[in-house]
């Protein structure tokens, strides 16, 4: 009782105290951005790059480049290997390990000033929560966030691990006797061995928040069902609250449904190794609340010039509704007009809200269509929704076939149902006709025969899992591409196909 009541108060206070951010956003964002000036003044990219000259926002961007991971690895190294200075004041407290599309393992410093607004934002979007729904019975539950394991390296000094293992660390004192699993079952480096114990020591508490990848937890919610024999919600009657980031939730709205029983309030994050960006804030609306209080500066790029020599760049004053936009950030982390490699798409201004469409690199353009991934997931969703026999998805996959054995080319689509459709080509039909009304060049390719209409090849029971844990990514925060331009995860997913 104390406790939901001490949330309540401090939920109020937090909203007070963002409200002053969220109707100033341009003034919000020019402080940050001189206050990283300010900072980067005493590093060696400071210095390298005429830092001292900066008068304006133009002249910051003409001295510094837009860069990613590969242009940013000579001075990641020189951290590496025990600089002091290099990209921010003095020395990162934590190296944020994780797999680059093209840079193998991407290590991305965390400093002392950047790991509290990853904290920060995450405790904010949950006080958001309780003050938007008067709920604060949460709190006085087990919560239980599905991550990777807290073990840290050391590198010079520097903890070296996952950012969910890293953040693990800091839950605070007062959530602690709420918090599951145990410290030793979180350090559990094998991914099944790891929810066969979580389940032991879940099954019987009073569950209220459950986090985590939705693919991850829903392992756990399958696991723990089969075990008990009830659902999700019979197991725990005060679960209310899913807690998610990563990936869309939508493909997996009906089976969280049908493995918990009822339907129950989910709150999306936006969290990287790179800075925690954006929370959902209000139930009703799908868009994510910028975060420009938090230590990041952003810049945006219209996706489809992003590879052009000089693209325009734009402020926040300056985006526009339902367009792809490339995210550039700035921060306390000492990344300096990096591409974090994210797409997104703003649904509102003042306040900005936006919604992750995709990666600049994940997407399919064989044939000049470039399919991104929130196109995907629309049309599959929109095919589901119109289906009568309750299809459900557990995951999916799309890949261009450029050399079928015989006909035209296609868009190869594997897909692992838990609940099949009864016919597989309609279904496949309802897709193709969402993505050609949603992509023109789509679209005008199928009309030319340039390509013709999509195919599903039906994946196996777990066959996922499977492909995931032969490429040693099963669990954590590894996520299955939605999209890729190539077939090199398609052609590993044909050894697990349903024969016949």
């Amino acid at each position: 009782m104390i406790k939901a009541l001490g949330a309540k108060i401090y939920a109020a206070w937090s909203h007070r105290r963002n409200r002053r951010w969220i109707n100033n956003p341009e003034e919000t964002q020019e402080k940050v951005l001189k206050n990283l000036i300010k900072q980067g003044l005493k590093t060696r990219f400071g210095k390298d790059h005429g830092f001292e000259k900066i008068k304006d926002l133009n002249h910051f961007r003409s001295l510094i480049p837009i860069r990613d991971y590969e242009d940013f690895r000579p001075y990641i190294e020189s951290v590496l290997e025990g600089e002091n200075d290099i990209l921010w004041p003095g020395r990162p407290i934590y190296f944020a390990k994780s797999s680059g599309t093209t840079s193998g393992v991407k290590f991305i410093p965390i400093t002392k000033a950047s790991m509290p607004q990853h904290i920060r934002a995450a405790r904010e979007a949950l006080l958001n929560y309780i003050y938007q729904t008067g709920k604060t019975d949460i709190v006085n539950g087990k919560h239980i966030f599905i991550q990777g394991s807290p073990v840290l390296e050391n590198s010079r000094g520097v903890a070296v691990g996952r950012l969910s293992g890293i953040v693990a660390h800091y839950v605070p004192s007062y959530l602690q006797k709420n918090r599951l699993p145990s410290w030793e079952t979180n350090c559990i480096e094998d991914w099944e061995a790891k929810v066969e114990a979580i389940v032991s020591e879940t099954e019987k508490q009073n569950m209220t928040i459950i986090g985590g990848i939705p693919s991850w937890v829903q392992m756990y919610f399958e696991m723990i069902t089969s075990k008990a024999g009830k659902t999700v919600g019979e197991l725990f009657p005060n679960f209310s609250l899913f807690v998610y980031g990563g990936v869309n939730f939508e493909p997996y709205r009906g089976v969280f449904k049908k493995l918990i029983g009822r339907t129950t309030d989910s709150l999306e994050f936006y969290p990287a190794s790179e800075g925690f960006f954006a929370y959902q804030d209000i139930q009703e609306e799908s868009g994510l609340l910028l975060l420009l209080d938090h230590g990041i500066y952003y810049e945006f790029i219209l996706a489809s010039t992003f590879y052009d020599i000089n693209p325009q760049v734009f402020t926040l004053d300056e985006v526009e509704l339902d367009k792809n936009y490339v995210m550039i950030i700035s921060s306390t982390a000492g990344l300096w007009r990096y591409n974090i490699g994210d797409t997104i798409q703003f649904k509102s201004t003042y306040p900005f809200r936006i919604v992750v469409s995709g990666r600049i690199k994940h997407f399919i353009s064989a044939f000049g269509e470039h399919v991104i991934v929130s196109e995907v997931e629309k049309a599959l969703k929109q095919a589901i929704d119109s289906d009568l026999t309750n299809v459900t998805v557990r995951e999916f996959t799309v890949a261009p076939q450029v050399e079928p054995k015989k006909g035209l080319p296609y868009h190869e689509w594997f897909i692992e149902f838990d609940n099949p459709p009864i016919n597989l080509e309609a279904f496949a039909s309802r897709i193709d006709k969402a993505m050609q009304a949603q992509n023109i060049y789509y679209n005008d390719l199928i009309i030319g025969k340039i390509l013709r209409p999509l195919l599903i090849r039906n994946v196996a029971p777990e066959g996922f899992k499977k492909y995931m844990k032969s490429e040693g990514k099963l669990g954590g925060q590894n996520k299955v591409p939605r999209v890729s331009d190539n077939r090199k995860i398609a052609d590993v997913l044909n050894d697990y196909l349903i024969q016949g």
